[in-house]
């Protein structure tokens, strides 16, 4: 097949296009940003924003399946930095999708758009939208994963998938920060000892492959529906979080703190960036704070079931590799 990965340069996309070009697919990257690394080995890379409908149009046609990862994350507390990626940009992929006559999408939502108060516990695909979200990030990606399900249709058939905390090598975005806030050789958790599923790297990747490859055999049974995806392994979180570390070659000193402490002081992070206009990312949100305090982890039976999804890196096989890429 002829697939369309959108932020193709991004950790999770990235992995896609490798292992779609393992199993002999034509691969085009469509990013921001330009990718030697994944033109060497045989992707088509497109720099562009998925904002850019009328360009986004052009590069989708005569595809046969676009798998849609691009997306923006993190802490940041203005909710037009989410939407338009995240939202406005999901929107012009369907329309693209549309427009060319291209009949199968899988885009990569986030468990978060469930989380609302509280422990998730075993939860599966029966939980509620909440009414209301203390983070951009989350909302918006509700938004886009509503607007990839109501779009399934005999033409467009759409799969959503919300892979867990994604980590293994070449990880930009979660290792870095933990590295960077464990630094002094302490770190301070709100809750150590809640359990939360991860999913690792190319467990995430290859989820998203059969996902694609169901919509191909078997859309009737797949498509409209969503997937949560993990590593089927919920831990502890200062487990997971203390193995990353130390895989990183980083010893620390993981100390519990009150969630309540934490949720303070993600109000008070988020009243001084506000108050001041700062455009950085604030140290901890609300949101952060709730996540850190709560345990949130998935039964991923529908994704074994319909998409005959497993693990096949187990978590204590991944810390191994990603301690060799750090000793290398």
């Amino acid at each position: 097949m002829k697939i369309l990965v959108t932020g193709g340069g991004g950790f999770l996309g990235g992995a896609i296009c490798r292992q779609l070009l393992q199993q002999g697919d034509q691969v085009t990257a469509y990013q921001r940003s330009a990718s030697d690394a994944l033109q060497s080995a045989g992707v088509q890379v497109i720099r562009g924003d998925i904002t850019d409908a009328g360009k986004l149009t052009d590069v989708t046609r005569g595809m046969d399946a676009v798998i849609h990862t691009a997306a923006k994350a993190g802490l940041s507390l203005s909710y037009e930095d989410y939407f338009l990626p995240n939202v406005t940009g999901t929107e012009n992929v369907v329309n693209a999708c549309h427009a060319n006559g291209i009949s199968k999408l899988v885009f990569t939502s986030s468990p978060s758009v469930t989380h609302a108060d509280g422990d998730i516990e075993g939860g599966d695909e029966s939980l509620p939208y909440p009414e209301s979200y203390n983070s951009p990030y989350p909302e918006t990606k509700a938004l886009a994963e509503r607007q990839v399900m109501a779009a399934n249709c005999e033409d467009l058939r759409t799969v959503s998938l919300r892979p867990h905390l994604i980590w293994g090598p070449g990880d930009n975005h979660l290792l870095p920060k933990l590295m960077e806030r464990a630094k002094g050789g302490k770190l301070k958790l709100p809750g150590p000892d809640k359990l939360i599923d991860t999913v690792y790297i190319d467990n995430a990747a290859k989820a998203h492959l059969l996902a694609l490859a169901k919509l191909e055999s078997d859309p009737g049974t797949v498509g409209g529906k969503t997937y949560f995806i993990s590593n089927d392994e919920p831990v502890t979180q200062e487990s997971i979080i203390g193995g990353l570390l130390t895989a990183a070659g980083i010893d620390v000193d993981i100390q519990p703190i009150s969630p309540r402490i934490a949720m303070v002081a993600g109000t008070l992070a988020e009243t001084t960036w506000k108050l001041f206009g700062l455009k950085s990312e604030p140290p901890i949100t609300r949101w952060s704070a709730e996540h850190l305090s709560t345990a949130h982890w998935y039964d991923i039976s529908a994704a074994k079931r319909d998409l005959g999804y497993t693990a096949e890196v187990t978590i204590a096989e991944g810390l191994k590799i990603l301690s060799r890429q750090f000793s290398a």
